[in-house]
């Protein structure tokens, strides 16, 4: 922090701006339910929004939704991490071949952060958009399969701060002994599942490691809908699919490194 306090009319437009982000159109109602921010205030930080050229309003819709100027916040970053420059091809190429949507996502801070995906790519999507969204070690598919193939050391410490972690996206689901015995199976099956209590209950995300020099640089996922596939079929469908890609980005990233 520095010597002054956060400026809080910014804090709130860019807590705006990533709802709005969230969603294709959005009202200022659930604006309004999911930021607590009252509905004056709202309206007022959208017309801002809206003359800055990062937001429109859509009264065929009802609701407000980001324009294409929102991406030129993002042309100065350049700090891709290795892995998602090495997955980036392949991962497109998946979601080309079976519709659904992939995903590349690595450890951060306690979780797992969503870096690339294809959900612009796929008619089949359940979600509009995941990019830097934070998924949970413990019950996300992209994080139990970074959990279940981290070194023994890590994977321990881990699940202490899990099991200590009064955070929900951190915590546990159940018994620390029942947990462990999930992972071990994750390990042996060679693939994770998201646990099937997490929203939405329509979805199924099956993820695998990306191993790198036995290190696990990060995860890849696809999402489908339940009522597409059984779970023999989706694992059937998916499960090979994603470790041959997870193989090839371990391999380009293996090609981007320095000697």
């Amino acid at each position: 922090m520095g010597s002054f306090p956060p400026v809080q009319s910014v804090q709130r437009a860019l807590n705006i701006l990533v709802e709005l982000n969230r969603n294709r159109v959005t009202t200022v109602r659930h604006l309004h339910e999911t930021t607590g921010l009252p509905k004056p205030t709202i309206v007022r930080l959208l017309q801002t929004l809206v003359a800055a050229g990062y937001v429109s309003n859509d009264p065929r819709h009802g609701g407000y939704q980001v324009t294409s100027g929102v991406s030129s916040l993002s042309a100065g970053f350049h700090g891709d991490p290795l892995v998602v420059e090495a997955g980036r091809a392949g991962v497109a190429e998946l979601t080309k071949r079976l519709t659904w949507p992939a995903t590349i996502a690595i450890f951060d801070n306690n979780t797992m952060i969503v870096r690339f995906s294809t959900i612009a790519d796929s008619p089949n999507s359940p979600f509009h958009v995941t990019v830097n969204m934070r998924l949970s070690l413990a019950s996300h598919a992209l994080g139990l399969a970074y959990l279940a193939f981290c070194p023994p050391a890590e994977q321990s410490m881990l699940i202490d701060m899990l099991e200590q972690s009064e955070a929900p996206l951190q915590q546990l689901p159940c018994t620390r002994a029942m947990f462990v015995r999930r992972i071990a199976t994750i390990t042996k099956q060679g693939f994770a599942e998201r646990d099937p209590t997490m929203q939405p209950l329509s979805s199924n995300t099956i993820a695998v490691p990306i191993l790198v020099r036995d290190r696990v640089l990060g995860t890849v996922g696809m999402t489908y809908f339940r009522s597409a596939y059984s779970r023999d079929e989706a694992i059937h469908h998916f499960v090979g699919n994603l470790k041959s890609v997870a193989t090839l980005i371990s391999s380009n990233t293996l090609a981007l490194m320095p000697e």
